[in-house]
C-alpha cells in the first residue's frame, strides 16, 4: 500500500447511495474503498478490524447511528476520522457533532459533488464541512468567544495559586508541590480546591488538561 493512499469505509442504509458515492470515489486514484456497511453495527466491527483512515457514517442507520459509533471510536481510541452523512440541515445536530469531535458534516445532497474533497481535507487531519453549514460554523465560533468572555481566566487566581498550578502543569504531584513550595501537602490540596472552584473546572484531570494547555500564560 503507498503511503499516501487514503483508506475508506462509507456507513449508509440505502445500497443505491452508496453505489454513487462508491462511483465517485473510484474516480480518484489516491483514495481506496476499503469498505461499505449497511447497518452501524456492521461499520463499527469494519472500522475495528479494516482500521480506515477515514469512516464516512450516515447518522440514521439501523442497529446504531452515527453518533453511537463516534462515541465508540471516541471510547475505544480507534485510529479514525469520522465524517457525518446527514440530510439533516439541523444547527443543534451540527453542534452536537463537532462536540463530540468529529471531523466532517457532509450534506446527502451535496455529498456526490463534496466527497472527495472531504476525504482529502479529512484524512489531513482537518475538519471539513458542506459549505451550505457555513453560517452554523460562524454562528459557532461566536458562541464559543462568548463562552470564553465569560469563564472566569486566570486574573481571578492569586499568586499562589498561580505558581501551583504552574506546577500541576509540569505535572508534579501535589506532595512534590509541598515539598517545592515549603508549605503541607493540605494546603497544596486547599489551592487546588481553589483554582478548579474558580475556573469552574470539573472531573480528576480537567485541572491538569486545563494547567497544561495555559502553560505558556503561567509565572516562570
Amino acid at each position: 500500500m503507498m503511503n499516501s493512499e487514503i483508506r475508506v469505509l462509507i456507513a449508509d442504509d440505502h445500497p443505491v447511495f452508496r453505489s454513487g458515492l462508491r462511483m465517485v470515489i473510484e474516480t480518484s486514484p489516491e483514495i481506496k474503498l476499503v469498505a461499505e456497511a449497511e447497518n452501524g453495527d456492521v461499520a463499527l466491527e469494519n472500522i475495528r478490524t479494516l482500521k480506515p483512515d477515514v469512516a464516512i457514517l450516515d447518522l440514521d442507520m439501523p442497529f446504531k447511528d452515527g453518533f453511537e459509533i463516534a462515541r465508540s471510536v471516541e471510547e475505544q481510541k480507534l485510529p479514525v476520522n469520522v465524517v457525518f452523512l446527514t440530510g439533516h440541515k439541523s444547527e443543534a445536530l451540527f453542534n452536537k457533532a463537532f462536540d463530540m469531535g468529529i471531523h466532517g458534516y457532509l450534506l446527502k445532497d451535496c455529498a456526490v459533488a463534496e466527497i472527495i474533497d472531504c476525504i482529502r481535507t479529512v484524512a489531513k487531519g482537518q475538519n471539513y464541512i458542506s459549505p451550505q453549514l457555513s453560517t452554523y460554523l460562524l454562528g459557532r465560533a461566536k458562541r464559543a468567544a462568548a463562552l470564553n468572555e465569560q469563564r472566569p481566566g486566570l486574573q481571578s487566581l492569586t499568586p499562589a495559586e498561580r505558581q501551583v498550578l504552574k506546577m500541576v502543569a509540569q505535572e508534579k504531584t501535589s506532595k512534590e508541590i509541598a515539598d517545592l513550595l515549603c508549605i503541607s501537602v493540605r494546603t497544596v490540596e486547599h489551592h487546588r480546591a481553589n483554582i478548579c472552584e474558580k475556573l469552574d473546572l470539573r472531573g480528576i484531570n480537567a485541572l491538569v488538561k486545563f494547567a497544561i494547555a495555559n502553560k505558556s500564560d503561567l509565572p516562570s
